[in-house]
């Protein structure tokens, strides 16, 4: 059976400042994507870049920006807040689902410029949910909805960065991701972040068969602000100094699970492409057969992610989803919970809910840092090295803005 654990999650405020560096050889976007060269990513994509496989991203919709150009190929409301093809950012986190598409399947700008996600081929469907307390639709029917209409739209994968804030879920769930898995469609969802308190992972993320994510930071050590940890985490991805892009196309920097969730989702999209005879057990286990052991499984589930070897190594094959079969878990537990019941709790221990109840895995206010770098930054240091002038510093100070986010000013 899949390993279980008991936690509420809660999202994860965090506003983080980078300072400028020197360009390297790529765009200053990419130089920043240490997780593309370091987990194996652009190798994989000698063999197989996501051509062809369909990710549903259940969030708050994908906004149209430039680095997810010709990425977003259908969508759809379930929040009775959104508009009718999923693409209107909706809830108090409108960020949110454009960051996370944008670090899954981001096409960039240009060549070797802007944004580019884990699977850039991949192409996305925009289900839009709202975690608003006010949303005209209950938060678990949205959820049960989306899944459901994301495996009829032909979806492969799904990626949920979002949390219900409690170890147990409702039985429209157990529907809705049953037949997402009778349907072979992977699920992989956040673990969620200890930055405000919350020590263990919660639903989704505790469905037997789900794929779970941990972050860590940039050195492969577990974040403590940005993840958390319980024993139904499958792998872990780096979830600290990210780049995206937000719903207004400004490429920003954040942090959480919600982050390394969609890493890895672009990391099954490879999977599945490489391999399209695989059915969605063997999809799961080349990704956590392959992970590089880090240390305590309740920390890191099976370990850090390597791209390359997921998607090209020699990986024996399985008979059943190594991380668990909900139906049977259905079978063993709602018997004796008659519907509309309350899931049963798989230990005596439960820790308090929070006030929020569900969120997204991620940066739910949006303290986020922008990152500003106009053409003249770049410029700057390439008349420095050629005409061997003396270093300039140039610091770049947070400005607060009233909707949440520390901008960078431009250097110009």
């Amino acid at each position: 059976m899949r390993r279980t654990a008991v936690s509420a999650l809660t999202a994860l405020t965090l506003a983080l400042t980078l300072a400028p560096a020197a360009p390297a050889a790529a765009d200053w976007v990419r130089d920043r994507e240490y997780w593309l060269t370091d987990y194996g990513f652009t190798s994989a994509w000698a063999t197989t870049t996501g051509d062809g496989v369909l990710v549903s991203v259940i969030d708050s919709g994908i906004a149209d920006v430039p680095d997810l150009a010709g990425a977003v190929v259908g969508g759809a409301d379930f929040s009775g807040q959104g508009s009718e093809d999923g693409r209107t950012p909706v809830g108090p986190s409108p960020n949110h689902g454009t960051l996370v598409a944008s670090v899954l399947a981001g096409r960039g700008t240009a060549e070797g410029e802007g944004v580019i996600g884990t699977a850039p081929g991949a192409n996305l469907l925009s289900a839009s949910i709202s975690i608003a307390p006010d949303a005209p639709v209950p938060f678990d029917e949205q959820i049960a909805n989306a899944v459901r209409w994301s495996v009829d739209q032909g979806a492969t994968v799904i990626n949920m960065s979002i949390t219900r804030g409690s170890l147990s879920w409702p039985e429209s769930w157990d529907d809705a991701f049953l037949y997402a898995a009778e349907h072979d469609v992977v699920i992989v969802a956040a673990s969620g972040n200890r930055a405000q308190g919350t020590d263990e992972v919660g639903a989704p993320a505790t469905i037997p068969g789900v794929l779970t994510v941990a972050g860590v930071d940039q050195a492969g050590q577990a974040s403590w602000d940005a993840s958390t940890q319980g024993i139904t985490i499958g792998v872990a991805a780096p979830a600290e100094a990210l780049m995206g892009v937000n719903a207004s196309g400004s490429v920003v920097s954040w942090a959480g699970s919600s982050g390394a969730t969609p890493i890895v989702t672009g990391l099954v999209a490879l999977v599945r492409a490489a391999h399209p005879d695989l059915d969605a057990a063997n999809v799961i286990n080349r990704v956590i057969a392959t992970a590089t052991p880090a240390g305590d499984s309740s920390t890191y589930g099976y370990g850090l992610i390597n791209a390359d070897a997921a998607v090209n190594a020699d990986v024996a094959a399985v008979t059943s989803n190594p991380l668990g079969d909900l139906a049977e878990w259905v079978k063993m537990y709602r018997r004796a919970h008659p519907s509309g019941s309350p899931a049963p709790q798989i230990t005596s221990t439960p820790l308090p809910l929070p006030d929020s109840g569900w969120s997204y895995a991620g940066p739910s206010q949006y303290e986020l840092t922008q990152v500003v770098v106009p053409s003249l930054y770049v410029l700057g240091f390439a008349i420095l090295i050629t005409l061997g002038s003396v270093a300039v510093a140039r610091r770049l100070r947070p400005r607060r803005h009233s909707h949440g986010e520390d901008e960078i000013p431009p250097s110009n």
